[in-house]
């Protein structure tokens, strides 16, 4: 037929997309009539033939739309015919009706094959026309990628209709783009006849927002081989030292034997190529997260009995993983009071080269935003268990997004879509699919995946006790099982159907032995069928090949629409002091955000120097000689143990964000150690003010304000002492339970040989020689000296009055055995030594939390 002097073929529609939007032999809706590649009517008794065609039509012939009764009335005479006519007339009036949509800039609403089939009617004019062209020229090449990704997953009997309307779409917009005013499309040539499935035109026309590509890798293609792996870890060395401990097994030589160590991957063969999504499902301990692990240089405490990996033809090390490895974990290693846009700008800043500019970094940033679909929620906090921040989907984009900046070649998530409901999941795996169409590798383990997320897997490996069950396309797993007498029931999710086959069932020692038993026959079969094939992959048959999903529309789009982002090795990465402003700045920003821990601080130390200043306020002279010395020795001890437990906790937060930055190489120790130090300076300073000054004045001790400096200046240090004592004691011990109770101890220590609760001179060895690293003996010492060097004390027996030197009241205490210039020097000393021992085990001791074990 021709449409306003379009001429459209008579077997083929107007756009090559049309073959796709019905089912041979269903009439189409109302509105959709004029789309349908046939013209079988309703009533008919037989099809219209592919070769029939219809009349010409001018382009305004039709001013009121059809009547319902006109399209429905059954024909008798001519049963094959009975809505043609009508059906032509509909198609006219709604051709007109898109073209006024349009001109009242809705756009939008008009779909690609009528842009594609009006476009040589000369009524439209010029402006309505480069509008249609610019709307829907990326739309059509977008709906072509997602034609592509999906053509493998169609049945056989729709792959070779699909791929020509792939190829003819192309071509239309090719012609689109280079003659906008002389379109013909009488070259396509579409086979319509075979289309047979409703679910294609889902498949094909989705949105504008799942298929774009902000960037691609632009890197070399990536090759992930495992061959013939076996895999097993020692079940002592999984068990924290610490739990040893508290059981009374650390030093039990036997518990190390070869009975405790157990086979975890058994094998196991996968190749993996750029472009390709594997998906590791089966159940709980079925050895998903081990293999993941190995294949990142993570198997701590496991040992690799034999096989190899092979990245690219080269053996896997720690160093070449870091390089072109990006690991996203289960559990989500966040900044809680930092927004989504700050976070991601921060790791840019930290793992994009040197060469980057800010505006580089800055661009970066927003692509990987609107890649993961994050601009909703892009100035939101990230937030946590305590925090209300972005919900669980979001967060987990965001640890993905936090990997994809520096634009890996190879993704690997552990279980990204566990905790999350069953859209959220959905959206998350598209994306992965998305990313997975730019030129990357993605590599992920799941449980059971349900049906609508099991379609987006390219490839399929099903493990079950560290055995392979099946390793393949997912296309072909219910095939695969069907062949060897597993069926998947009808309606049922091939996911959860053949999981649930291969599991292991340990209620009884029978059905365990017997389930058993089902998986090793399994896994024999499935390494029979495979040992002639090269890439370890089950072949329907010998002819069959592993399409990848890489996108092309890099080609195609504008160069504004595609961020390439190149390789850059570690080397070029920013250097010590860029990595310190960094932390610095982020330290700061994420510590001053969390108002609420601020207040309560603040709060709680204006609190405590308001009772104890109140305790002792209302003496109209000096207090006494027992009272001035209690409440110096209370004012250098009761803060610094409520210091010891906030950093204690706050330390244990951010200790499983810290060990993951550091194995990633985000950042070195030394960085970290200094931002970490000066951030916190503000704060402390501020709390000691707060809890200082009041109690200073109040108390009504020396008024001058030398001794107030000096004072203060002593409590300064003792208290920023117990911080970094807590600083320490939290890098040290992996939980917050033992480094709270290792601070407790020193703390306690420390407290009882300060000089106040018991003579210096009454000690014994051991408590004498911890007092001379005690930090409280040395700020009580030194406060002692600053207010009673100076003055008189009046000593009253009876009626005689003895006016006391403040001098031999610190003589008789044992108090002035060093100037008063050593006591800061030796609480400097102990600041130094605490801060260089943090330091040290920053260094030298994994900042595993006991998440890690």
């Amino acid at each position: 037929m021709q449409l306003g002097g379009c001429a459209a073929a008579s077997v083929s529609p107007a756009c090559p997309l049309l073959p796709l939007l019905s089912r041979a032999g269903d009439p189409l809706p109302d509105i959709l009539q004029h789309q349908s590649p046939t013209g079988r009517c309703p009533h008919a008794t037989s099809q219209m033939p592919a070769t029939a065609t219809m009349p010409q039509l001018g382009w305004g012939q039709l001013s009121t739309p059809p009547r319902m009764e006109q399209l429905t009335a059954p024909s008798t005479r001519h049963p094959g015919k009975c809505l043609q006519e009508n059906r032509l007339s509909l198609c006219t009036f709604f051709f007109r009706e898109q073209l006024i949509a349009a001109s009242a800039n809705r756009l939008s609403d008009v779909p690609l094959p009528l842009v594609v089939s009006v476009w040589e009617e000369g009524s439209i004019s010029q402006s309505t026309r480069s509008r249609l062209l610019q709307r829907h020229q990326g739309t059509a090449l977008k709906a072509l990628g997602k034609l592509r990704s999906k053509e493998r997953r169609f049945p056989t009997t729709l792959q070779e209709p699909i791929t020509e309307a792939a190829q003819g779409t192309r071509s239309c917009v090719a012609k689109m783009k280079k003659a906008p005013e002389n379109i013909s499309l009488e070259g396509a040539n579409w086979n319509q006849d075979t289309c047979t499935s409703s679910s294609a035109q889902d498949s094909i026309f989705c949105s504008e927002e799942d298929n774009s590509l902000y960037f691609t890798y632009s890197g070399k293609s990536n090759v992930l081989e495992v061959k013939e792996l076996n895999y097993q870890v020692n079940l002592a060395s999984q068990i924290p030292w610490y739990e040893k401990l508290t059981q009374m097994q650390l030093l039990l030589p036997w518990n190390s034997g070869p009975d405790s160590h157990v086979s975890i991957i058994q094998n196991l063969n996968l190749k993996v190529h750029s472009g390709q999504m594997l998906a590791i499902i089966g159940s709980t301990a079925g050895g998903k997260t081990s293999l993941l692990d190995v294949i990142t240089c993570r198997d701590h405490g496991g040992k690799i009995k034999s096989g190899q990996i092979m990245i690219n033809n080269k053996p896997s090390t720690p160093q070449l993983v870091k390089k072109c490895i990006a690991h996203v974990r289960q559990d989500d290693r966040l900044l809680p009071h930092l927004t989504v846009r700050e976070t991601l700008l921060f790791i840019a800043k930290l793992r994009l080269p040197e060469c980057f500019s800010d505006s580089q970094r800055q661009k970066r940033v927003e692509d990987v935003i609107a890649e993961l679909r994050l601009r909703q929620c892009a100035n939101t906090r990230v937030g946590n268990e305590y925090l209300r921040g972005i919900s669980g989907g979001e967060r987990r984009r965001v640890s993905i997004g936090v990997q994809l900046l520096w634009n890996p070649g190879i993704l690997i998530l552990d279980e990204p879509t566990s905790g999350l409901d069953s859209f959220t999941a959905h959206n998350l795996v598209i994306t992965l699919s998305r990313l997975a169409r730019g030129n990357r590798l993605v590599l992920l383990s799941l449980h059971q995946p349900r049906s609508d997320i099991f379609q987006l897997f390219d490839l399929v490996l099903l493990m079950t006790s560290g055995v392979t069950v099946y390793s393949g396309t997912a296309r072909d797993m219910v095939q695969y099982f069907t062949d060897l007498g597993y069926p998947c029931p009808r309606y049922s999710n091939p996911a959860d159907f053949y999981v649930d086959l291969t599991s292991i069932d340990k209620h009884t020692a029978e059905k365990e032995m017997e389930s058993q038993k089902r998986a090793n026959t399994l896994a024999s079969l499935f390494q029979e069928k495979i040992k002639d094939f090269d890439d370890f992959l089950w072949k329907a048959s010998e002819s069959d090949s592993v399409v990848t999903t890489t996108s092309k529309q890099s080609s195609h789009l504008k160069p504004e629409e595609v961020i390439n982002m190149p390789y850059h090795s570690s080397d070029q990465l920013p250097g010590v002091s860029k990595q310190f402003t960094v932390l610095l700045s982020r330290q700061v920003s994420n510590d001053f955000r969390d108002l609420p821990t601020l207040l309560v601080h603040g709060l709680e130390a204006l609190v405590m120097s308001l009772l104890i200043g109140f305790l002792y306020y209302g003496h109209e002279s000096r207090l006494s000689i027992r009272d001035t010395s209690a409440l110096l020795y209370m004012l250098g001890a009761l803060t610094p143990f409520t210091v010891i437990l906030d950093v204690i906790a706050k330390c244990h937060s951010e200790r499983a964000m810290l060990y993951h930055d550091l194995e990633n190489g985000m950042y070195s120790v030394t960085p970290y150690f200094f931002a970490k130090i000066l951030g916190e300076l503000p704060e402390h300073c501020v709390f000691v003010i707060i809890y200082g000054v009041p109690i200073y004045w109040l108390t009504n001790l020396f008024p001058e304000a030398e001794h107030f400096l000096l004072n203060f200046f002593s409590v300064w240090l003792a208290v920023y002492s117990a911080r970094a004592m807590a600083l320490w004691v939290s890098a040290l011990l992996p939980t917050l339970q033992l480094s709270a109770f290792f601070g407790n101890v020193l703390f306690t220590s420390f407290y009882l040989s300060g000089g106040f609760l018991i003579s210096l001179e009454q000690l014994w060895t051991v408590p004498y020689w911890v007092s001379k690293v005690s930090f409280l003996r040395w700020n009580f010492q030194g406060m002692m000296q600053i207010q009673f060097t100076d003055s008189i004390y009046d000593m009253t027996y009876g009626n005689i009055t003895i006016k006391i030197p403040g001098r031999l009241v610190t003589k008789a205490l044992g108090l002035d055995s060093e100037p008063l210039y050593i006591s800061y020097v030796i609480i400097g000393g102990n600041i130094f030594c605490f801060l260089l021992l943090y330091y040290l085990s920053l260094r030298f001791i994994k900042q595993k939390s006991n998440q890690d074990w």
